[in-house]
């Protein structure tokens, strides 16, 4: 039996539990602190038929493990070899969140970009060009605010065709039975 693997990694506070917890049907708590999330929560979801599960990790600026939540984030990423990175980014502080961004690339995981509160860009006259940073990063990025639950589809449609565009090799994960 395969199951696939997608981590939501991004900085503190840029909305991971709330698109965790509306891709899963769970109700992690949210909190805007850092160190909310500081161990890795898991849920479930289907895609398209694909068994997803879905690891929400803790808030880190970068991969470099300075923090508990930076070595939980780096080692579940380059250790656990997810099939899909959904790196959640805040609209309204975005230069600050690609760093995190550049350093996913690096490892070479498959990564999708999830531009969270672009609702709260757009109030402070922030426009993000979704078709333009995914030329630029060369990955998908999909445009959301998940705390209205605006973009959600398109965040598990593109979720899905990211997953079914790897190879099926990558998607053979083996669970121990």
């Amino acid at each position: 039996m395969a199951a696939v693997l997608v981590a939501l990694a991004g900085n503190p506070n840029v909305g991971k539990s709330t698109i965790f917890n509306a891709l899963t049907g769970l109700n992690q708590h949210t909190g805007n602190w850092p160190g909310k999330t500081v161990e890795r929560k898991e849920g479930r979801l289907s895609l398209k038929g694909m068994a997803v599960t879905v690891v929400d990790l803790p808030g880190a600026y970068s991969l470099a493990a300075r923090s508990l939540e930076e070595q939980i984030a780096r080692d579940f990423i380059v250790r656990e070899r997810p099939d899909l990175v959904v790196n959640v980014v805040d609209a309204a502080n975005l230069e600050r969140n690609l760093y995190m961004t550049a350093q996913l690339l690096e490892t070479g995981v498959p990564l999708l970009v999830a531009v969270n509160m672009i609702d709260i860009a757009k109030s402070r006259g922030i426009t993000i060009h979704t078709a333009a940073l995914a030329a630029g990063l060369g990955v998908p990025v999909v445009a959301l605010a998940a705390g209205r639950g605006e973009g959600l589809p398109a965040l598990k449609a593109a979720m899905a065709e990211r997953l079914a565009a790897l190879p099926k090799h990558e998607l053979a994960r083996e669970v121990a039975v």
